[in-house]
């Protein structure tokens, strides 16, 4: 490990400056570490590392294996491999004999933070306020504002860069018919996001009810069964999808969550990548299988001395309305989808399972609003090596903003994946290094995904040449 970042001249420009300090802006934090030549730093308003830190429920995996960490896809020998951070903590061996290959959620979390506690040039408690052009000096101005320990302002900052990526991140997505209740006191209404948080408070409930049939629906609903009475779990389960299906997870399905498949998505239409983006919903958003098989083990527990669970799964159901009733319950206002049939559903609370949505660009690179070029939607166009297109008086100059996680209307469902967070650092660092420091595979599935080009076949890989040896040397 290189701890000695290369020394910075104040008003000297950054080659990069990261905006934010999650998994992706983390993998790339990491990778360009050994770059020795590249002054890289980057900013996070945060006091330190989390990840999703209300939904860290005891069992709960991640979805993706424990290669999709920050850097081994790219650089298996890398410092900051998640096998390295096991080695760090002497948990090598445990985990050889454990045999998982699907990890925590909880030791992802310990082990991204480990990498951010170690790692050089990361700045936690600094909110970045605005993004500019400077069209003298041929740089973007970052003004941000130091934080103390309160959450309040401590000082003011400024640094300039040539590159900016952009790694914000998602936040807690409410549907509109909902906002009136997470907004008003009261009844515990709270985003599942939060889940952890307001747990206690849920277990008392008399009656909860879960809205949401993805992964974290799923995840928050085993819960509470689990830590309910046996015959008064008193529980309901809704969801929009037709079913509370399973995650796509055959071999030949997960190609494409590979970068063949993000070129190839890439360079499809606009409306033809919108119209993807609403059918391949259970690559993303299913529920793993063997969080299915847990929920129906525990149901099928419960029948064990003849009575049926006080659960209710339902989907197929959308939230039409919402409203308290006086202030101890709540009224979920429902509309089977199928049948076109309405009925109100009573409820002592409600954890809203409905997922994330990219944060607004717009919010850190309002001052960029003028340079910046949107497509018929108006939303950002982003390049194939994750640049934002920006008018020619700012790329000419050979400064460039990147986005990491905020472009799966033009990359497709790989973007917000953890599989893909070290393949994207590479190509962004590869491009702002133009040194290629990190060779990346030219092809990475056996599905050919369109007819135009005939399939890279890559030369088989001959082993090298071993020298004999001759007994006496």
């Amino acid at each position: 490990m290189n701890p000695h970042p290369p020394h910075h001249e104040p008003d000297a420009p950054r080659d990069l400056v990261g905006i934010g300090i999650g998994p992706c802006n983390l993998s790339l934090a990491a990778l360009a570490q050994p770059l020795t030549t590249l002054d890289a730093v980057f900013y996070e308003q945060r006091p330190a590392f989390h990840w999703h830190p209300g939904l860290l429920i005891d069992g709960a995996t991640v979805q993706v294996p424990f290669l999709a960490d920050l850097v081994t896809l790219v650089d298996p020998a890398s410092d900051w491999t998640f096998l390295n951070y096991l080695k760090a903590r002497e948990r090598l061996f445990p985990f050889y004999f454990a045999e998982r290959f699907h990890i925590q959620r909880a030791e992802y979390d310990a082990y991204c933070r480990w990498v951010a506690e170690n790692l050089p040039g990361l700045h936690f408690r600094h909110q970045v306020d605005a993004v500019r052009f400077n069209p003298e000096r041929d740089v973007f101005e970052v003004d941000f504002t130091q934080l103390d320990n309160d959450g309040e302002a401590e000082a003011l900052g400024r640094t300039y860069t040539k590159n900016i990526v952009v790694g914000i991140g998602t936040e807690p997505y409410v549907p509109e018919p909902l906002k009136p209740l997470v907004e008003a006191p009261g009844v515990p209404v709270v985003h599942a996001a939060d889940y952890l948080d307001h747990r206690q408070s849920l277990l008392a409930a008399d009656h909860v009810t879960v809205v949401g049939s993805g992964q974290s629906g799923a995840e928050v609903f085993l819960d509470l069964l689990r830590n309910r009475p046996t015959g008064r779990e008193r529980l309901h389960w809704l969801g929009r999808t037709e079913a509370f299906a399973p995650m796509e997870y055959s071999k030949l399905g997960l190609e494409h969550f590979t970068p063949d498949h993000t070129r190839y998505f890439h360079a499809l239409s606009e409306s033809v990548r919108d119209r993807l983006g609403t059918t391949q919903w259970q690559l993303h958003r299913g529920i793993g299988a063997d969080t299915i098989a847990a929920i129906h083990d525990e149901l099928y527990h419960r029948t064990l001395h003849g009575g049926w669970p006080d659960a209710v799964l339902t989907p197929g159901v959308r939230v039409r309305t919402a409203g308290r009733i006086a202030t101890t319950k709540i009224e979920l206002h429902l509309e089977h989808i199928q049948q076109g049939s309405r009925s109100r559903l009573t409820t002592d609370a409600v954890v809203l399972a409905t997922g994330y949505r990219e944060r607004p660009l717009d919010r850190i690179l309002a001052g960029l609003d003028p340079y910046l070029r949107r497509d018929s939607r108006e939303r950002p166009r982003v390049d194939e090596q994750f640049r934002l297109h920006l008018d020619p008086s700012v790329t000419g100059a050979d400064c460039h903003v990147y986005v990491q996680n905020a472009e799966r209307h033009t990359h497709g469902v790989g973007a917000p994946d953890l599989g893909l967070a070290a393949w994207r650092s590479a190509t962004i660092l590869n491009t702002v290094t133009g040194k290629n420091p990190y060779p990346l595979p030219a092809r990475t599935a056996f599905t050919t995904f369109g007819l135009e080009q005939r399939p890279l076949i890559p030369p088989a890989r001959q082993a090298p040449a071993l020298t004999p040896l001759v007994e006496g040397r």
